[in-house]
């Protein structure tokens, strides 16, 4: 089956200018226009991914107010269309300003139609990226569960288990590094379980004294130590009905470590002081960013313990491993800090991007939602720098490309082409020199004047 051709929109007042557009870019679907209003009105219909504008439109031909207004009403109508604004040779202010307004890039007259195509490709190339990133994110909205940001397709997978899993009863544990959402993970298991009106109650382990953490977690009757005042009800107690989540289970001492698995296998507890045994129904979530299985081996944790919180393991991904996810997450901070300390920053560097998608991410999630809210605060700008993200600038290798002239360009596609026609003939002449449509005395001028040496093969010299 044939490709359907991608749809071009130009818009330029000279009719002829027009049909040699036309006959240029037979390759599109080509749609022409020769002012705003009809721009405007095709663009409506037809949603172009790329639009090629003169700025010299009627009523304005000898200025540049038309042109321009005709680009941001593009970019308020369709966002994601991208630009290409057309100039004379002398009019670099224009094009430039063109930029600022949200233009993708500009292109010299009189059209260089080899340069233009190369310009419209590279546009048409990153609509396509964008369209999938788009697809992808709306795909996920389908997958990805409550307070999770992604579009990576690991924490997806990972969200489509937790769907599968949550209706279940069965005990879950969740390892992975510090601040990758293991509790947010955890809220969306409870919510998307029958048990989601009832209580979620979350304990960390790690962070309540040894001697204390008992009493939290199976609570304690009046009188049976110093300072029990009143009966208290524990966190396993208070979450009858509902989900424990239970972060850091890996720093329970060893002595709480066999009544909690007794409390797992008979799902019955007794308060410390008491005498009573009480059935408490609930769904048990662990977390933690330890191995356990290396625990038990040092004598710091019960194996059987163990796999009775393993009846289902997530292992979820260190940010720094969840490709896109560090871009898409800064975006959605931005945002949140905009609202929160009333900002009105409006975006990223190029640089700052790039300091994004490189960076290890040690604290994971929580330390980039550390670095965005200093970042939102202290912007000067309206774009993020990678000095606010504290993240140090961006390698030289990442930054734009300086823009070639038309003759650098020609110079370049000159050289590539002969390199290429080289590899293919294997040095003959000949050949190169009938592919190419010129004369072997023309070659040989080119590959002197490129510096292009060639192996000759036997029946390619002269």
């Amino acid at each position: 089956m044939t490709d359907i051709p991608q749809k071009l929109m130009f818009v330029e007042d000279d009719a002829g200018l027009r049909r040699q557009l036309g006959w240029s870019f037979s390759e599109y679907e080509v749609l022409l226009a020769g002012d705003r209003p009809q721009a405007l009105e095709m663009l409506r219909r037809d949603n172009p991914p790329v639009a090629v504008i003169d700025l010299g439109l009627p009523p304005d031909t000898q200025g540049v107010s038309e042109g321009l207004s005709l680009l941001e009403g593009i970019r308020a109508e369709s966002p994601r269309t991208k630009v290409i604004v057309m100039t004379g040779n002398e009019d670099r202010a224009n094009a430039l300003r063109a930029i600022e307004l949200g233009a993708y890039d500009f292109c010299a007259k009189p059209m260089d139609v080899d340069l233009l195509k190369l310009i419209i490709g590279r546009a048409q190339h990153l609509r396509q990226l964008e369209e999938e990133l788009y697809q992808s994110r709306t795909a996920a909205d389908d997958t990805a569960v409550d307070g999770v940001i992604t579009t990576s397709a690991e924490m997806l997978a990972i969200c489509r288990v937790v769907r599968k899993v949550a209706p279940t009863d069965v005990t879950v544990l969740l390892i992975g590094e510090s601040g990758t959402g293991k509790e947010v993970l955890a809220h969306a298991l409870h919510a998307l379980s029958p048990r989601a009106s009832k209580p979620f109650v979350a304990i960390n382990c790690g962070a309540i004294p040894e001697n204390l953490l008992e009493s939290e977690l199976f609570g304690h009757e009046k009188g049976s130590f110093t300072g029990a005042v009143k009966q208290t009800l524990g966190k396993v107690e208070v979450a009858n009905g509902g989900t424990l989540f239970l972060d850091e289970i890996g720093d329970v001492p060893l002595p709480l470590q066999v009544k909690l698995l007794r409390f797992l296998q008979e799902r019955v507890i007794e308060r410390i002081g008491g005498r009573q045994t009480i059935p408490v129904d609930v769904r048990i979530v662990c977390a933690t960013n330890q191995n356990l299985e290396e625990l038990i081996q040092q004598g710091r944790f019960r194996g059987d313990l163990f796999y009775r919180l393993n009846e289902f393991l997530v292992k979820i991904p260190a940010l720094r491993e969840r490709r896109g996810d560090p871009v898409v997450l800064a975006h959605y901070f931005l945002n949140s800090f905009n609202a929160q300390f009333r900002r009105q920053v409006k975006g990223f560097s190029a640089e700052a991007k790039v300091a994004l998608a490189e960076h290890g991410w040690p604290g994971n999630v929580r330390e980039l939602q550390s670095r965005m809210k200093r970042a939102i605060l202290v912007a000067d700008g309206d774009l993020i720098t990678p000095a606010e993200l504290e993240l140090g600038a961006a390698p030289d290798r990442v930054r734009p490309p300086r823009l070639m002239t038309l003759k650098e360009a020609r110079t370049q596609a000159e050289r590539q082409a002969l390199l290429d026609v080289f590899t293919q003939v294997e040095g003959n002449v000949s050949q190169a020199a009938k592919i190419l449509g010129i004369s072997r005395p023309t070659l040989y001028d080119l590959l002197r004047q490129h510096n292009v040496k060639i192996g000759e093969r036997s029946g390619g010299t002269p």
